[in-house]
């Protein structure tokens, strides 16, 4: 018989979708074919959820994931019980959720670096009430390098056939130039993340484009010097570990190149330069009704100790509470936890 891989999955902050793409995800029953799912969450917005979605699943708390029996109809979940007695109004900014969603996911980390599960799968958080709870991280990247004790991380985000992975992420676009410009090392190493990355999903000579970061990547020189000064040093130091790197490539047409099969992952400068086209190639709204109808993206956390992915959106407060969310991403990042989980932690055959 094949064994399953245990995962945890936070729910993220409860006044948002996290609960209701959680439900919808744990009401497919090949997310049980491929996994032990344990929830993080507190009962109220997993309860709620199956109404929002009217699914005939029974809820039942366990204290640990080795309790979870991973059947079919049965969400098993672990709960801080924060929201007991508190008064939960969906679509809104409320510190107590903020302290939930961190909650979740440094249970989560705990878990997963005591091996306890193999994989964290977290769902949306808002970082404004994460902040006025009193927990001051630019977002769930943050969370988990600092919980793992990882100093070299990075975020890489998924879409079909497209994969990027940043060097800058949640700063302010002066800084992200500055950081560019002054630490050519940081560039280096998310090259090197990138070509880790590619490695532990099977690829085994991926092809790196390195994004420029001005118009033309600069055209020698004439629209910048973060290029000259900084990029290109760290793709030639990259080469000569026997990295397969080019670039700088115009950023323009880059993420054109990897989606048409000339590239396995794009290295990307700053935040909106990786997420913009990603959210092209995976979100889809219905023009009449202003509602997505596809949430295809991921993201995972490179260079930690544990397997971590994630959805690529936000909470959605227009849309909490009404049970009209896409599951889409989330099923994604638990595929890529799957991939993941089996080259870091592979399955023994049951005897």
């Amino acid at each position: 018989m094949e064994q399953r891989h245990v995962f945890a999955f936070t729910l993220g902050d409860p006044a948002g979708i996290g609960g209701e793409i959680l439900v919808k995800t744990l009401a497919k029953k090949e997310t049980y074919e491929k996994c032990i799912p344990v929830a993080i969450a507190d009962e109220q917005p997993l309860s709620d959820a199956l109404k929002f979605v009217d699914v005939p699943l029974n809820l039942r708390e366990i204290h640990a994931p080795e309790e979870a029996k991973g059947q079919f109809g049965t969400i098993d979940y672990i709960s801080p019980h924060l929201l007991d007695g508190h008064a939960l109004h969906y679509g809104q900014v409320d510190p107590v959720c903020g302290d939930c969603a961190f909650t979740y996911v440094t249970k989560g980390i705990a878990l997963a670096m005591n091996r306890e599960v193999d994989a964290v799968i977290t769902g949306p958080l808002n970082k404004e009430a994460m902040m006025l709870s009193g927990h001051h991280y630019a977002g769930h990247t943050e969370i988990f390098a600092d919980y793992t004790h990882t100093q070299d991380f990075g975020m890489m985000l998924m879409s079909g056939k497209l994969r990027v992975v940043h060097v800058t992420t949640h700063v302010s676009m002066r800084e992200a130039c500055d950081i560019i410009l002054n630490h050519p090392e940081r560039v280096q190493k998310t090259i090197e993340l990138a070509q880790e990355a590619m490695i532990s999903m099977g690829v085994k000579n991926p092809r790196i484009a390195v994004a420029g970061l001005n118009a033309h990547a600069s055209e020698n020189g004439l629209f910048g010097q973060e290029e000259e000064q900084s990029i290109i040093p760290a793709i030639e130091s990259c080469r000569k570990m026997g990295i397969n790197a080019d670039g700088p490539v115009p950023p323009d047409t880059v993420f054109v190149k990897a989606m048409g099969g000339q590239y396995d992952i794009v290295v990307a400068m700053y935040h909106d330069q990786g997420h913009i086209p990603l959210k092209l190639s995976g979100f889809r709204m219905d023009e009449k009704t202003g509602l997505f109808t596809s949430l295809s993206g991921i993201n995972v956390t490179l260079g930690l100790p544990i397997n971590r992915t994630s959805v690529d959106h936000g909470t959605a407060f227009d849309r909490a509470g009404k049970g009209i969310s896409n599951e889409g991403s989330l099923i994604e990042a638990l595929d890529a936890a799957v991939l993941l989980a089996d080259q870091r932690f592979p399955l023994k055959e049951a005897t």
